[in-house]
């Protein structure tokens, strides 16, 4: 059960693209603005929740060393630290084609997440991390890919590319989160032992994430309460479930 367990955790944020990509078969233009921001505040609050319950406070519990906080912090800053080279690498191709670039960069941000969610199914597999921070992570991430899924096969929707060719870029976008999952299982070894700094490495990404991407995403054009009231459903939802039934 554990194996078909992982499979459907590993899935669920390419599953989460693919919907979103396949919402150019439905909408005219792109998702109605209040709802794109409460949908984009709901994944942050998501993912803000599973950055700290998930993976965090898990991260500090599982570091044997004399000082707890140490492989935490290192983790984090090294996540943080990953995502801001990556952000440069892709900052420097932002000149040539723009569909073209933002696919690349929503590409290669999605490695991080998928690596997220396999170090979490890998502590699971291990039996250091419960089964419900591992799924409700690829839940939250898996929602938050929705968007993104649609801000790729919609542009290219409007540049007068077919439908199907559209949603199958967008699901393209998302097929290297499945990937890297599995490739952290797959070194299990290594990555038991590495737990307290990969977890935290993880929420490093996941915060950079938020307040990089999707913070400002969400005030763009203007600013709602759609996206506040979004970040607080979604981080109340997150709380709950992790510490009632972990």
């Amino acid at each position: 059960m554990k194996i078909i367990y992982s499979i459907i955790g590993i899935l669920l944020p390419f599953i989460g693209t693919s919907l979103g990509s396949g919402f150019v078969f439905f909408l005219k233009n792109k998702l109605n603005e209040n709802v794109n921001k409460l949908l984009i505040g709901f994944a942050i609050g998501i993912m803000l929740a599973a950055s700290i319950f998930s993976l965090i406070i898990p991260s500090i519990e599982m570091y044997n060393g004399k000082i707890k906080w140490f492989a935490c912090v290192i983790g984090l800053i090294f996540g943080f630290l990953f995502l801001i080279i990556i952000n440069m690498i892709t900052n420097n191709f932002k000149s040539k084609k723009k569909i073209d670039m933002l696919m690349f960069s929503v590409t290669i941000h999605n490695i991080p997440e998928g690596m997220a969610v396999g170090v979490c199914l890998a502590g699971f597999l291990s039996n250091s991390v419960p089964l419900l921070s591992a799924f409700i992570l690829s839940i939250g991430i898996a929602i938050q890919n929705i968007p993104e899924g649609s801000i790729i096969s919609m542009p290219l929707k409007g540049k007068g590319i077919k439908k199907s060719k559209a949603f199958l870029y967008g699901v393209l976008s998302g097929i290297v989160e499945p990937i890297s999952a599995f490739l952290t299982i797959i070194l299990l070894n290594i990555v038991v032992p590495l737990l307290p700094y990969l977890l935290s490495f993880a929420s490093g990404c996941m915060l950079h994430v938020i307040f990089e991407e999707l913070t400002p995403e969400m005030h763009e054009k203007y600013k709602s309460n759609y996206g506040v009231i979004g970040i607080m459903i979604g981080f109340c939802i997150m709380m709950i479930l992790d510490i009632m039934l972990s």
